[in-house]
């Protein structure tokens, strides 16, 4: 074997140790609240959450699911919150796509925890975004008391999403609501400010206050039942439009009603036929390299990602250290901005580092984000980026007016932007690349992302100076060594902070994901987002 040979295959072993421990993580996740739970779901003739997106969905269709390692490692003091307590996702029912979303009854009752809304009302903002009809299939205890402080009444908390509710319906995006098991006090909203509600018999339940509040607040005695079950909405008080014997019935009927719904205007993307990349997809997992500051050929890996391994580069020959590139992915026509990570030299002949965005890239990207939405192509955006560059030479070259002019041409971009963090995605970069806080319609990590204002051992440095600065100024001598295990517990704790699980809890990104399902992530966003009309390019500062 070659040297080159060797490192590909460090590289691979490397990347597929990664993929094994996101998937034994997943795996876990997917248990939900545990066996016990979901056998006491099953007993009452309950399918769990999964199970009833399974059921929904059509026959060997694809799920993506968005947000599974929602609230990963986080509520420990209250025994965790798999997937924050609900499934959410794109998937095919009755042939088109939905956003489905399912409450997961075995996590604490399916109770809401701060991280279950945010997820809530991040699958609401593709829904609107994309114009996807939503299914709500509703089991929770509702808010989770002990933490309702930080759900109940801020702008981005539990409330806002019944003020979602009103606004999909208004957009005429339709929202049908299943209530499968408890919906109650103020999540009862939710199913009933959709567009159609159905009930399922001797499960589900409705009411804004349970028999114990409705006891304490007038002492009127009343059984759950009698008080908001299947019969009392939908034959009494007519809350409920649909009432069913069973889960599966329930779901049955909810595909049937998605069959007879009409189209939306679309987008007018481009298509053709897809091809797979002409060289070996496979070969993605070799040139990622296992330590993340080693150079790679950028251009290596997008011809495994997109159709017949063909590209045509914008001003190939100028700002290096982006590459911008139209292609077709599952035969959907994109242009692509990736950081180039490769040691190049400028068109001055200075030597430029890989993943550094210059000035010259940076005006190269936003000029080439202008020509997409003039030609109504999406943008993909892969990152693996340090920051921009810095020193006297680079400002006084203007970076941070060519910094913005990038980052405005993201802000005001219209064609749809999907984000795939490859690698690190750090400080301003991360905005420069479409990073969350830029509305990509959808963002996903592979497992060697990094996500963070800077590296862990950059910052532990610039940490450990002020800590220093401060002790010395009080009078306090440190030492080489204790300095050094300063900068190591420094260094750890903010490592810890820059991996995609970390990512992925708080939702920075929508999922970490394998990178040979970058394609279709690709391909079913686009096509999710060619539902709805793009509205007109406005250029703000980019051209001054």
């Amino acid at each position: 074997m070659t040297k080159i040979d060797i490192e590909q295959s460090k590289n691979e072993d490397s990347m597929k140790l990664m993929i094994a421990k996101m998937n034994h993580r997943l795996e876990k996740i997917y248990q939900g609240g545990g066996e016990k739970k979901i056998a006491k779901q099953h007993k009452i003739g309950k399918m769990t959450a999964r199970e009833r997106i399974n059921y929904l969905i059509d026959d060997d269709s694809t799920f993506l699911e968005v947000g599974a390692f929602a609230a990963y490692d986080m509520y420990k003091e209250y025994g965790g919150c798999p997937a924050a307590g609900v499934v959410t996702g794109i998937g095919y029912v009755s042939g088109r796509q939905c956003m489905i979303i399912a409450n997961d009854a075995t996590v604490k009752a399916g109770a809401w925890f701060p991280m279950t809304g945010k997820k809530n009302l991040r699958a609401q903002e593709i829904a609107m975004e994309n114009r996807l009809p939503l299914i709500y299939l509703v089991d929770s205890a509702g808010v989770f008391l002990p933490m309702q402080d930080e759900i109940f009444p801020d702008k981005e908390h539990f409330g806002r999403i019944f003020r979602n509710n009103a606004q999909l319906s208004s957009m005429g995006i339709p929202q049908i609501a299943a209530i499968m098991g408890s919906c109650v006090a103020g999540g009862a909203y939710l199913p009933i400010m959709s567009d159609e509600a159905l009930i399922v018999e001797g499960t589900g339940s409705i009411f804004l206050a349970g028999p114990y509040l409705v006891k304490a607040a007038i002492g009127e005695d009343v059984d759950k039942e009698t008080l908001g079950g299947a019969t009392t909405q939908s034959e009494i008080s007519g809350v409920t439009d649909y009432k069913m014997p069973d889960d599966a019935t329930c779901l049955d009927t909810i595909k049937d009603l998605v069959d007879k719904f009409g189209t939306f205007e679309n987008a007018g993307f481009d298509r053709v036929d897809p091809k797979p990349p002409a060289k070996d997809e496979k070969e993605i997992y070799g040139l990622m390299p296992e330590l993340r500051t080693k150079p790679y050929h950028t251009k290596e890996l997008l011809e495994r990602l997109v159709d017949d391994s063909k590209l045509t580069y914008y001003k190939e020959g100028y700002g290096k250290t982006i590459t911008c590139a139209y292609a077709r992915i599952d035969g959907w026509s994109v242009g692509i901005v990736v950081n180039n990570r490769e040691v190049v030299k400028s068109k001055k002949g200075e030597m430029q580092f890989g993943g550094v965005i210059y000035s010259d890239s940076a005006d190269k990207a936003a000029r080439f984000i202008m020509n997409c939405n003039q030609k109504k192509i999406p943008l993909v955006f892969l990152h693996d980026v340090t920051g921009f560059m810095v020193g006297k030479r680079s400002e006084h070259g203007g970076i941070i007016k060519d910094g913005a002019k990038m980052v405005s041409a993201v802000s005001n971009s219209t064609v749809p932007k999907f984000s795939i963090v490859m690698g690190n995605s750090y400080g301003a970069g991360n905005y420069a690349m479409c990073g969350k806080a830029y509305d990509p319609r959808l963002i996903v990590a592979w497992p060697t992302a990094k996500i963070a204002v800077m590296g862990g051992a950059q910052a532990a440095k610039v940490l450990m100076q002020i800590n220093v600065s401060s002790m010395k100024a009080k009078g306090q001598e440190i030492n080489q060594e204790e300095e050094q295990k300063m900068f190591e517990q420094i260094k750890g704790r903010y490592d810890e902070q820059t991996t995609p699980y970390y990512a992925a809890s708080r939702l920075w990104v929508d999922a970490i994901i394998d990178p040979l399902q970058t394609r279709k992530w690709i391909s079913e966003g686009i096509k999710a987002a060619n539902n709805a009309p793009v509205e007109k390019f406005n250029p703000g500062i980019i051209q001054t």
